[in-house]
C-alpha cells in the first residue's frame, strides 16, 4: 500500500508540473497562478501545496526536471581522467540542441525560460536558482575547455574563461533564435554543422588568445 501510495504521488507531482508548463507557457511568468495550476490540472490548490512550496518551487521544479539529464551527461565528463573533453562538450551541446528541438517537454520550459519569464524580483527563488543554474552550466563549461587546454585539443595560451562566455553565449543564442523563428532554419538538420563551428571558433580564434 505504501508503495502504490508513492507512485501515485509521483504521478500527481508530474500531472501538476505538465500542468505547470502548460500554464507557465500560456500566461508567462508573472501572470501564471497557483489557482490556474491547480484549474488546469483538474486538482486543488491544496494538492499543489502538498508537493510544492510556492510557486517560484514549482517553477524550479518544472525547470529541473528537463535539465536534470543534461546536467547528469555534462557532469559524466569532468573526472580529470577524461581523454576527450572537447569530444565530451560536442555530445553535450548535441545532446542539448536536438533534444530542445524534439522534446516537447523540454523545448516548451526554454522557451518559457527565454521568452516569457517577467522576473522583477532578484530575491525571488526561481530567479535566484536560475542564476544558479546558468553558472554552474558555465563553470561546467569552462572545466571541459581547461582540460582541453591540458589535453593539448586547445591551444595553451585559450583564454578560458572569454572562450566559455563565448562559447555559452553561442549555444544559448542559436537555441533562442530557433525557438523565436522554428521555420526559419532546421536546428537538428543543423545541430552538428553549429555545434562544430563554436568547437572552431574556440581552437582557431586569434581574438580568443591571452593577451600578452
Amino acid at each position: 500500500m505504501v508503495r502504490k501510495t508513492k507512485e501515485e504521488a509521483l504521478e500527481t507531482r508530474n500531472h501538476l508540473l505538465d500542468a505547470a508548463e502548460d500554464v507557465f507557457h500560456r500566461l508567462g511568468y508573472a501572470r501564471t497562478t497557483l489557482e490556474a495550476v491547480a484549474e488546469a490540472a483538474g486538482l486543488t490548490r491544496g494538492a499543489i501545496y502538498w508537493h510544492f512550496k510556492n510557486k517560484s518551487d514549482l517553477f524550479n521544479a518544472m525547470c529541473e526536471r528537463v535539465r536534470l539529464p543534461m546536467e547528469e551527461l555534462a557532469a559524466s565528463g569532468e573526472a580529470r581522467g577524461n581523454d576527450d573533453p572537447l569530444g565530451h562538450l560536442r555530445k553535450v551541446c548535441l545532446f542539448f540542441l536536438t533534444q530542445a528541438a524534439t522534446d516537447v517537454h523540454l523545448r516548451k520550459v526554454t522557451d518559457i525560460l527565454f521568452f516569457k519569464c517577467e522576473f522583477v524580483d532578484p530575491t525571488d527563488q526561481a530567479y535566484v536558482r536560475q542564476q544558479e543554474a546558468f553558472l554552474r552550466g558555465r563553470g561546467r563549461l569552462t572545466l571541459l575547455l581547461e582540460q582541453a587546454v591540458e589535453k593539448g585539443q586547445l591551444a595553451a595560451d585559450l583564454d578560458v574563461p572569454l572562450a566559455a562566455i563565448m562559447f555559452h553565449g553561442a549555444i544559448d543564442g542559436t537555441l533562442r533564435n530557433w525557438l523565436f523563428s522554428t521555420g526559419s532554419f532546421s536546428l537538428v538538420d543543423e545541430a552538428e554543422r553549429l555545434v562544430d563551428a563554436c568547437l572552431d571558433m574556440v581552437r582557431y580564434a586569434p581574438s580568443l588568445r591571452k593577451k600578452t
